[in-house]
């Protein structure tokens, strides 16, 4: 097996000639049979996937039938699939959700904070108003397992809990997916109280291009093409993850998580599906989009129409408050192309 840094540059933040800070991290580039692709730092670096696990949160929940049991949509799946921010649309269709499986916002276990988008935090707090776990970014997830913990029937309601039948169909399709046994993945309460899975990178993108596979299963294809359909739910307009689904046009899912991790999907355009898994060592965010699109082109991921579209993330100008261009971030990194073999166990 080659031997890899643990971590590298992958982006940097220049102002004037001088570059002021540094973006360290890794990722891996994988196919759904698990080839790796491409690689900088440790392919095979172990991170939380945190968010990024949402699409395969949600697959038991459609596997399951629980959408047409509940008469729920594909917006609905897609809020399910998201780290949304907290807008009047997003918590609209959380209620929705909730009204249809017949229970309160006090069955959501995520916890409370103000919404993401700053607007819609200040017409909220205009209003004289708190908000409650509908406005989590993690809503509409959690209500997605309360859906599946009513269509099966349970009693036992705290979804949250590792040994929850919920949550062990959610660690059973993770592991089906990116081919690891359940004793490798290791797991710890996220943000929003339910298990964060920590993963090898090499097989977090696997679990991506499997997702994107033309011959996947119907509930994987489901929960692409809702993600696609309704990428602001996802997040919120202007966020990464909706900008790269948007200029994918099909061809790109992607799912971000907490403390810099993006995950992403592809179909490429000679019909291969291709994953993508990266981190950011120190936790921050804002490098992830110059990383993931130097990715895309490095290796021909995509239609150079697409990289047309997501232009304004290969360099985006650092500006002060007079909004003057006083620098840039840009990726940095080589992107590494190991032999096309079978993806070596870490």
């Amino acid at each position: 097996m080659p031997q890899f840094d643990e971590t590298v540059v992958l982006a940097e933040l220049t102002r004037g000639a001088v570059v002021e800070s540094s973006h360290r991290g890794a990722l891996a580039v994988v196919d759904s049979q698990g080839a790796l692709l491409g690689a900088a730092g440790d392919p095979h670096h172990l991170a939380y996937l945190r968010s990024a696990a949402k699409p395969f949160q949600a697959l038991p929940t459609v596997q399951a039938g629980a959408l047409e049991h509940f008469g729920l949509n594909e917006s609905a799946l897609a809020l399910m699939c998201a780290s949304h921010y907290g807008t009047e649309e997003h918590v609209a269709i959380c209620q929705r959700i909730l009204d249809a499986i017949g229970l309160d916002v006090s069955a959501l276990r995520c916890g409370v904070h103000w919404p993401i988008d700053e607007e819609a935090s200040r017409r909220l707090a205009a209003a004289g108003l708190e908000p409650d776990a509908r406005h989590n970014n993690c809503s509409g997830k959690h209500a997605g397992m309360l859906t599946l913990t009513r269509h099966w029937g349970l009693e036992d309601l705290d979804y949250t809990q590792p040994d929850h039948p919920v949550q062990v169909a959610i660690q059973a399709q993770i592991a089906a997916l990116t081919d690891l046994p359940d004793e490798a993945i290791l797991t710890a309460p996220d943000g929003c109280t339910v298990p964060a899975f920590a993963l090898p990178l090499a097989s977090v993108a696997r679990a991506f291009a499997r997702l994107m596979a033309p011959d996947a299963p119907p509930a994987q294809r489901r929960i692409v093409a809702a993600m696609q359909a309704y990428p602001h739910l996802v997040s919120g307009h202007g966020a990464l993850d909706e900008t790269l689904m948007q200029a994918g046009a099909g061809a790109i899912v992607s799912k971000g998580g907490a403390e810099g991790y993006q995950g992403v999907g592809i179909r490429t355009p000679d019909g291969r599906s291709v994953g993508i898994a990266l981190k950011i060592e120190d936790g921050g965010n804002r490098a992830r989009g110059v990383v993931t699109v130097a990715v895309l082109e490095a290796l021909g991921l995509v239609e150079p129409a697409v990289l047309a579209r997501l232009e304004p993330l290969r360099r985006p100008a650092i500006k002060n408050h007079r909004q003057q261009v006083v620098g840039a971030m840009q990726a940095v990194m080589t992107v590494t192309r190991p032999a096309a073999t079978a993806m070596a166990t870490p």
